[in-house]
């Protein structure tokens, strides 16, 4: 019964990521086809002239749309009617709020340059003798470090198990051990809650990047 019990939670262990993935890329798949197909008008739909149904259409449609409306804001044109749209929505009191929220998230996800995390490390936090791992984003202002008198650096301290909210500090640089770890090994750990360990690697105490 032992080895039955153990053969099932390792075949849960593999089918489940399987089946989950598969699940959540056909929701994904036919929700966007359900929001971009009826755009084709019905004469030309395919599965009016084919004897099944194409699946990822709508999504062809989406990229299509989306990069039509980039190339559009791209230019001056586009972006005064942008502009003006914007206008429009800030004089709205609730709107405004959940426009503005929604922009910030997306801008921040899709930026590659000042937002990405560059180490990870650890820091002596929330008292002394107790360590947690933090991103280290990158060097802090010159503004801050002359104010406070540190050579200082910005990390960003996730929680367990969501590795998207935290806490933003400003450490001295000489307080942070760098780890020989990716960030995504880093995501995983914080994230498991310590039980998807890295492989053993030493750490090594180094300067972060200091570019900005």
């Amino acid at each position: 019964m032992a080895r039955l019990r153990n053969y099932f939670f390792t075949g849960l262990v593999v089918a489940a990521p399987i089946g989950l993935t598969v699940y959540i890329t056909t929701w994904f798949v036919d929700l966007v086809d359900t929001w971009f197909v009826p755009l084709i008008p019905a004469q030309y739909q395919p599965d009016r002239y084919l004897p099944f149904e194409i699946p990822g259409l709508g999504l062809l449609i989406a990229f299509v749309l989306l990069t039509l409306l980039g190339a559009l804001t791209a230019n001056i044109f586009g972006r005064a009617i942008l502009s003006f749209a914007e206008g429009l929505v800030d004089r709205m009191p609730v709107v405004r709020s959940i426009y503005g929220a929604i922009k910030q998230i997306f801008e921040t996800v899709v930026s590659q340059s000042t937002t990405s995390f560059r180490d990870v490390g650890v820091i002596e936090y929330p008292r002394k003798g107790l360590y947690t791992i933090v991103f280290v984003t990158s060097q802090t202002t010159s503004q801050i470090g002359e104010q406070m008198g540190h050579d200082l650096i910005s990390v960003f301290l996730p929680t367990t198990p969501n590795p998207t909210s935290g806490f933003l500090l400003y450490v001295p640089r000489q307080d942070v051990t760098i780890l020989d770890m990716s960030i995504e090994e880093g995501a995983k750990l914080i994230i498991s809650a310590g039980l998807v360990e890295p492989p053993k690697k030493n750490g090594k105490d180094v300067t972060p990047n200091a570019d900005t």
